[in-house]
């Protein structure tokens, strides 16, 4: 991406582009004034998103309130981007949505049973990228 400017707002299919690039992001979830980050791998479905869990806090915490933050992001020696997602997050309750999420290959990063799967399912979706590269001079001369 040429650009002057080195932070570029990505339109929803470049957000979506680079969701499916990724495995690993961050979920936020939210209960009263506690808030949680919790890593998730995770696998993108269409537009909308899969990890799998087991019963604790983040299962817990998704079921007393499902809004919640999703951000995945990269970086190379060139340039960085970032997507965050607004949404709701909901437990897969059904046989055939179990069945559905099991053939699309989520498997866990640790050896441990997770037995749920959630989905989260956006109501926005937004994202930056930037080129990367040295800190203008601060204390130049400015030009006008």
């Amino acid at each position: 991406m040429e650009n002057s400017d080195p932070v570029v707002v990505l339109d929803d299919e470049q957000c979506w582009e680079r969701l499916r690039e990724q495995e690993l992001g961050r979920i936020v979830t939210r209960v009263g004034e506690v808030m949680d980050i919790f890593p998730v791998n995770y696998v993108t479905d269409g537009q909308t998103l899969l990890f799998r869990t087991a019963q604790g806090s983040k299962l817990a915490e998704l079921t007393i309130n499902s809004g919640v933050l999703f951000e995945a992001d990269a970086h190379t020696e060139a340039d960085a981007w970032s997507v965050v997602v607004h949404g709701r997050a909901h437990a897969l309750d059904t046989a055939a949505e179990v069945q559905y999420a099991d053939g699309l290959g989520l498997r866990p990063w640790i050896p441990t049973l997770k037995y749920v799967y959630v989905r989260i399912v956006p109501e926005s979706v937004t994202g930056r990228f930037f080129e990367r590269a040295p800190e203008p001079d601060r204390y130049g001369i400015a030009e006008y």
